[in-house]
């Protein structure tokens, strides 16, 4: 089983087990702000249920880990990928408020970002931040990710049209900044 470690998180993929954490996760306004208007549990059990089967490089569902503190195995967050092409993948996270500003978000995409691009097989990774989302483009810009552009008007939320960043990082470049 794919178990991503950092000195102070275990990153491992999501169990049916889960489900109570996911969904409270995906309930909270505050992580939820940019990323989706509230959804039903019956909609959020559906994106839970795609997470579930077994993940190997080239599947085509999200690669779904939950990400938990190393001491109290509390669970912190969710971070993973999403391959858009053989060698390129889109990557995401979520954080509990409890566990936000702490630096677990760098410390585990960190590790995603080796995992992608040592043993993946990834050569490009990229991540799309609604405009405004401060916290997750400096967490991306502190991994080294590029902001590549911004597509207007491109994604439906809270009512009104918003804008979204478009972020890359080649493998090559990774390195240098990882």
């Amino acid at each position: 089983m794919l178990m991503l470690r950092t000195p102070r998180l275990v990153c491992s993929p999501i169990v049916e087990s889960d489900w109570a954490f996911f969904l409270s996760l995906q309930q909270q306004p505050d992580v939820m702000r940019y990323v989706a208007d509230p959804r039903s549990s019956e909609e959020i059990r559906e994106q839970f249920v795609a997470r579930l089967p077994e993940w190997s490089p080239g599947s085509r569902h999200w690669l779904c880990l939950v990400v938990r503190d190393n001491a109290t195995h509390m669970p912190l967050g969710v971070t993973g990928y999403i391959h858009r092409e053989d060698d390129c993948a889109e990557v995401g996270f979520l954080f509990s408020p409890q566990a936000q500003g702490k630096g677990y978000g760098r410390e585990s995409l960190k590790a995603l970002c080796d995992y992608a691009f040592n043993e993946g097989g990834i050569r490009r990774l990229v991540a799309t931040v609604t405009s405004g989302n401060l916290a997750s483009r400096r967490l991306l810009e502190k991994t080294g990710f590029i902001l590549e552009g911004e597509l207007r008007e491109a994604w439906w939320l809270a009512g009104s049209w918003q804008n979204d960043w478009l972020f890359g990082l080649l493998r090559h470049e990774y390195g240098n900044n990882g």
